[in-house]
């Protein structure tokens, strides 16, 4: 049986450490903390979610340069997910009947649309994504929010 994977220290933090234990010591930090860059090759739904994401998780400080590669694949989940969801939606215009959720083989046997089965597995792979930045209602709801009032930055940058 899997485990559930660690969380994120990060994460910990914003959660305000629910569980009271000693938070790791030493973790890996990645050197390069600017916000990470779209890549060329996503497609257009892709990174619309991008877009849509990637500040508010820079800003609390969930992502790094490093988390590219990861955030890339959330957001590909996402599109694939859009994509089959037009595709029933196109065929429940066809076949308002069923609402586009089925189909007929070449032998005329009665069989779930294709697109049904890529959306389910693209909107699970999405939501799993989606936890481990920390997206979702029931992860959202743990998170704490802490300004940072006395940040010496702030300060020199942002007048108040």
């Amino acid at each position: 049986m899997r485990t559930k994977p660690r969380k994120p220290t990060k994460l910990k933090i914003l959660e305000g450490n629910r569980g009271h234990r000693p938070l790791p010591q030493g973790e890996p930090q990645p050197l390069n903390l600017d916000a990470p860059q779209p890549p060329g090759w996503l497609t257009p739904h892709a990174r619309q979610e991008w877009d849509r994401v990637s500040g508010e998780l820079y800003a609390m400080g969930v992502t790094a340069q490093i988390d590219a590669v990861a955030l890339a694949a959330y957001a590909e989940c996402y599109s694939r997910w859009r994509v089959a969801e037009d595709v029933i939606r196109a065929a429940a215009v066809a076949d308002p009947a069923t609402g586009g959720l089925v189909t007929r083989s070449g032998t005329g046997t009665v069989v779930l649309h294709p697109a049904v089965g890529a959306a389910n597995k693209a909107r699970r792979d999405m939501l799993r994504f989606a936890a481990e930045f920390g997206l979702t209602p029931s992860a959202r709801a743990h998170l704490e929010a802490k300004q940072h009032d006395d940040d010496a930055i702030d300060r020199k940058y942002f007048a108040r």
